[in-house]
């Protein structure tokens, strides 16, 4: 296989996206789509259930992302584990396998979607990102919105890199740490990642509103960890509320020098205890989509209960704000 940035005429794939497209946009939800799309993922395992169980409907709802304007796939190993597999009676060799297959369906749709030359009219061969979900979403419990895991560094550590370590190796083009809650696992996660050189990643954080993170902690000192790290290629918000990203991206913009990334949910809040999202969903957060791109937010997508519908408008949206246009 080649080396990772070969194909991008060795830059990183991100920033070969901006420079010659000036935005990236990301997909939306995996689990909720699938659910969506007559799956029960009431399981510790949620879309990570699919590897096993509906493959074909993983890599379906890939292309479909592609199709409706989508730069980036983000693979269903986010809520995946060892431990979650174990429970389920698969061994570590077949749980390897499945982190894997997350990475290869996600590139099986790549080139399903760039083998029809119709596809490729005005844009650039997607990427695979391989997603990297905090520890709270494994103990599928809620506390990815918290952060209040009560376990130590080194537990974390031995958690994050025995996943890490296997998607490291795969074809991914890049890591997702994504819907981070709290400053002891985005530090842990941005320590980890020196073992992998190879490999770049964004760091995305959940928000409880419009200045900290799900933990309580300040935004401002979460964004200001990527910093530190010439391998985390951007930072910023996900699975928040559409209504609190505008301030976010203000406080990121004065505390990072990283690429900005922000892909909310729908607006609706997950109800922990009864397993259900509740209240109402923001409906036209789509358009403000151009704002955020604005603000300095170059990466742009959608997240839980969000569709390939909405990554459609986010495109248009971008695509016509966007001071850069690319011509194949």
């Amino acid at each position: 296989m080649p080396g990772a940035f070969a194909i991008w005429k060795g830059m990183n794939p991100i920033h070969y996206f901006l420079e010659n497209q000036g935005f990236v946009i990301l997909d939306g939800a995996m689990a909720t789509e699938l659910e969506r799309r007559g799956m029960d993922l009431n399981d510790p395992l949620w879309s990570a259930k699919c590897l096993y169980e509906r493959p074909d409907l993983i890599r379906q709802t890939h292309l479909d992302y592609f199709l409706a304007g989508a730069d980036v796939a983000t693979t269903a190993s986010y809520q995946a584990s060892f431990k979650g597999f174990e429970t389920k009676g698969f061994n570590e060799k077949v749980a390897q396998e499945l982190f894997l297959k997350s990475v290869e369906l996600a590139s099986e749709a790549r080139e399903i979607f760039w083998s029809n030359p119709l596809n490729r009219a005005g844009r650039l061969r997607p990427l695979v990102a391989a997603s990297v979900g905090p520890y709270g979403a494994c103990l599928a419990d809620g506390s990815e919105y918290t952060g209040n895991y009560g376990v130590s560094d080194e537990q974390l550590k031995e958690f994050h890199w025995k996943r890490l370590e296997i998607l490291s190796h795969s074809n991914a083009d890049l890591l997702a740490f994504e819907t981070i809650p709290c400053l002891q696992e985005a530090e842990v996660l941005v320590g980890l990642l020196k073992d992998f050189p190879q490999k770049t990643a964004w760091l995305s954080f959940s928000c409880k509103h419009g200045g900290q993170i799900s933990s309580g902690e300040p935004f401002a000192k979460a964004v200001a960890l990527a910093n530190n790290s010439p391998q985390v290629v951007a930072v910023g918000v996900n699975c928040t509320s559409p209504q609190f990203i505008e301030s976010l991206l203000k406080t990121a913009k004065n505390n990072t020098h990283k690429l900005l990334i922000a892909y909310p949910n729908s607006g609706e809040g997950w109800d922990a205890a009864h397993h259900c999202w509740a209240g109402p969903a923001d409906g036209n957060w789509t358009s403000s989509a151009a704002a955020w791109y604005a603000l300095g937010a170059k990466i742009l997508g959608g997240c839980c209960r969000t569709t390939p519908a909405d990554i459609a408008r986010i495109r248009q949206s971008i695509a016509q704000n966007s001071e850069l246009s690319f011509q194949i």
